[in-house]
């Protein structure tokens, strides 16, 4: 990570000179009547901590938690980050102070990737935000929304089941089936399943779908001096911001592609009819708040694109990302797998297929999902929040537009919180239901944050996961290749992924064929 921030590159050397008098101001003392800031370990001028940064970045700060205490300052750069690693002070920043702290302080990457941060996910505090979400929830996240979706949901599971079923008795990348399903769904939910001008479900279209996907998320998760050093925004220094706006036009051809095939005079009329008797899309859904909403509610083009690009991050590498980590942890624990193959058969049967109206049913199944959640949360630190203005907590001053790191990977280990923290325990969630409460009401468990800012795709990613490990789970047996072992290796960025793909060997365990067809 250091290499990577400091390179020879000559440019880097304008950053020392240009942050002088910003570094000057943030060290000011402050006044008698001031609490001081959290304590924190010593940096050097002008860089602060960056050259002590060690790559697991939710690994160094719960290591520095253990010297400074739950909550510490680090300076990255010209800025200050507060860090937060206990239950009672995330509730203070989460619940108790979140209309202060429920701002953000996009990255680069961030902004071009969301059109400018006119997403939900970037987009300051305010009322613009508040109504984005508002629409965001009633009209694509509640219940009967996404049960209208369900037949679009399971014929991709579907496939998945009959691709896998193809390839019995060798090894599988489980990853790239995983994500390809997830791709498929997400684009079946937005627009009905094709992109127009080319077959989406060519070897090409997939490959080209999943490297950008990748590199996305890869350049939102690295260091970037124009972070660190604001002064030095405008300059791109590393080509991370120019980089992700060319990833974004391949996503931009598609959206307006759908969005143009969708609006067409002689087929608005024709296309709303016919939806309106069956399950409707959430494209169409937001296009007409665009065509029809008031003038709190109405979507513009650039902000439906920009919502797309949430779904397509959160629902598909996210998503894919704790499949695969729910996968890794029942091929390490096979009595664990046992136990979740025989709940299906208990509550689908051996002659039927999983269906939505399953899940609500699969208890244990669902324990293994939420402890997955504990372990390997794909957001390691969330989101950072933003305080509007400063404030006090636990005794230490916040300034205004601190970045407010919440290590959950850490909160969800704690062993004050957790008996038995590294062990992988679904039975956990079982003996109390509580504990792994998604809506952010237990400060233990934040696997998708808490308060205003919480994830609004809450239910969805709920749906999505289970559905397809109860597929994977009940249409086949699941082992290792012979001689390998499960690696629980991270590779940290904003999602926390396995180093190494999770390979295994899927065999057919229905006795009836059918249902591979």
């Amino acid at each position: 990570m250091i290499s990577y921030i400091f390179s020879e590159n000559i440019s880097i050397l304008f950053a020392a000179l240009l942050a002088i008098s910003w570094y000057a101001w943030l060290t000011k003392k402050p006044s008698k009547n001031t609490p001081p800031l959290p304590p924190g370990p010593r940096g050097l001028p002008f860089v602060g901590n960056l050259p002590f940064v060690e790559p697991d970045f939710h690994r160094y700060l719960a290591k520095l938690s253990n010297i400074y205490g739950p909550i510490f300052k680090l300076k990255l750069g010209s800025k200050i980050s507060i860090v937060i690693s206990s239950p009672s002070l995330a509730k203070q920043v989460l619940k108790d102070q979140d209309a202060i702290c429920a701002n953000r302080d996009p990255p680069a990457a961030g902004l071009a990737l969301t059109y400018g941060g006119i997403d939900i996910a970037w987009r300051p505090n305010g009322p613009e935000w508040r109504e984005l979400r508002k629409v965001f929830v009633r009209e694509m996240m509640r219940y009967t929304r996404l049960d209208a979706s369900s037949a679009l949901r399971g014929q991709e599971v579907r496939g998945m089941v009959r691709e896998v079923h193809g390839k019995v008795g060798t090894p599988i990348n489980i990853g790239e089936h995983i994500f390809l399903t997830l791709r498929n769904v997400v684009i079946s939910m937005l627009w009905g399943g094709t992109m127009h001008g080319e077959d989406s479900k060519s070897s090409i279209v997939i490959d080209q779908y999943r490297q950008v996907v990748d590199e996305m998320v890869e350049l939102l998760g690295k260091p970037n001096i124009s972070d660190v050093f604001p002064v030095l925004a405008r300059f791109d220094l590393q080509g991370i911001e120019s980089k992700m706006k060319k990833l974004l036009l391949w996503f931009d051809r598609i959206f307006d592609s759908e969005i143009a095939q969708r609006t067409k005079v002689d087929q608005v009329g024709e296309e709303n009819e016919d939806k309106s008797k069956g399950s409707k899309d959430f494209l169409q859904f937001l296009l007409e708040l665009n065509l029809q909403g008031d003038e709190k509610s109405s979507l513009s083009i650039i902000q439906i694109k920009a919502l797309f690009m949430d779904i397509v991050i959160g629902a598909t590498d996210t998503s894919s990302t704790i499949i695969e980590w729910a996968m890794a942890e029942m091929l390490q624990h096979p009595e664990t797998m046992k136990k979740v193959q025989e709940e299906l058969v208990e509550v689908v049967g051996n002659d039927n297929i999983v269906e939505d109206f399953h899940l609500s049913n699969l208890h244990y199944l669902d324990a293994v999902v939420k402890e997955t959640f504990r372990l390997h949360p794909p957001l390691p630190l969330l989101v950072p929040h933003v305080p509007s203005v400063s404030c006090t907590l636990a005794g230490y001053t916040i300034p205004k537009g601190v970045r407010i790191f919440i290590n959950a990977w850490a909160i969800q280990r704690h062993p004050e919180a957790w008996e038995d923290p590294l062990d992988f325990r679904p039975e956990r969630f079982l003996l109390d239901i509580g504990k792994g409460d998604y809506s952010g009401n237990n400060f233990s468990y934040l696997p998708f944050g808490s308060g205003r800012r919480i994830c609004v795709g809450v239910s969805l990613a709920e749906k999505l996961v289970v559905f397809v490990l109860a597929s994977l789970l009940h249409s086949f047996e699941w082992k290792l290749p012979e001689g390998a072992k499960v690696d629980f290796s991270e590779k940290c960025g904003l999602v926390l992924k396995k180093t190494k793909p999770l390979v295994a060997i899927p065999f057919a365990k229905l006795t009836n064929l059918k249902h591979y067809n």
